[in-house]
């Protein structure tokens, strides 16, 4: 990916001084400072569809007790956290945002979680990682801002042991006409990148590896988002929330989501490849 798109994703997910809104809101809802708790940032601090409740049922499914684990656009870190404090994993993330990997860094120390998780800014096309570094790679809601797709999955796969597991939970395209814009991951389709869940599917059979599982996860995250809207309706944008991320757009920006999952556009997979 070329430096220039690689300059316009990171532009359009950067929030000036993330960690310490995040902090000051967290003071305004009452919370001690000096004793934070994962369940207290967890409704910004996993910026995916339906949040810290599918990081948990995709950890479990996948059987990632204890182990090495690579978080491929990692965000804020929270299913970082989650892994290392609920499964035992020894976690990195990686993400291109160096304010999304400033923030990730301050929240572990915040839970005390940085001794199991570590957080690095880099290229998810070009990962500093020797081959067969980690027993698993996790990856959530990445994928859209990424043009070369074989690139990104190549660099997943070498990056496995052997056995080792792939994760994913993405959104993917899946009838012919155009989504609206803007949507949480782009503004316009200048750095949205969507390909069909088969087109994952053909690069990492090439690369050897094996399907274990794929769930179609697009009803739940309907009523996921049409829950958000309608909180969102009733008494508007939490305190702490997607919107901190997202922005005075958010309502829009879930909105045309919405939508274009309802009108059979694009869909939410996760799976489980095998290397």
């Amino acid at each position: 990916m070329s430096d220039l798109k690689n300059s316009a994703i990171e532009a359009h997910y950067y929030r000036e001084r993330l960690s310490e809104d995040i902090l000051k809101r967290l003071g305004e809802l009452g919370v001690d400072l000096k004793h934070v708790r994962r369940s207290d940032i967890a409704a910004v601090d996993e910026f995916h569809v339906r949040g810290a409740e599918v990081s948990r049922e995709l950890a479990e499914r996948a059987g990632l007790h204890g182990a090495k684990l690579l978080d491929v656009g990692c965000g804020l870190g929270g299913p970082c956290r989650m892994l290392a404090d609920e499964f035992d994993c020894q976690v990195v993330g990686v993400d291109l945002s160096g304010e999304f990997i400033r923030t990730a860094r301050k929240l572990s120390d915040l839970v005390g979680l940085s001794e199991k998780t570590e957080f690095l800014q880099c290229d998810a096309t070009s990962l500093p990682f020797a081959d067969a570094s980690f027993d698993a790679v996790w990856t959530q809601h990445v994928q859209m801002n990424i043009e070369r797709k074989d690139a990104f999955y190549g660099e997943i796969s070498r990056v496995l042991k052997p056995g080792g597991k792939f994760i994913y939970y993405d959104i993917f395209k899946l009838g012919p006409e155009p989504i609206t814009y803007p949507v949480p991951w782009a503004d316009n389709p200048d750095i949205s990148f969507l390909q069909p869940a088969s087109h994952m599917s053909e690069i990492l059979l090439e690369l050897g590896m094996k399907s274990q599982e794929k769930t179609d996860q697009t009803k739940k995250g309907i009523e996921f988002f049409e829950r958000v809207l309608q909180k969102i309706a009733a008494s508007g944008p939490p305190k702490l929330g997607l919107n901190v991320l997202m922005g005075s757009e958010t309502k829009v920006k879930i909105t045309n989501l919405v939508n274009g999952l309802k009108e059979k556009k694009i869909q939410l997979q996760s799976g489980c490849f095998i290397r």
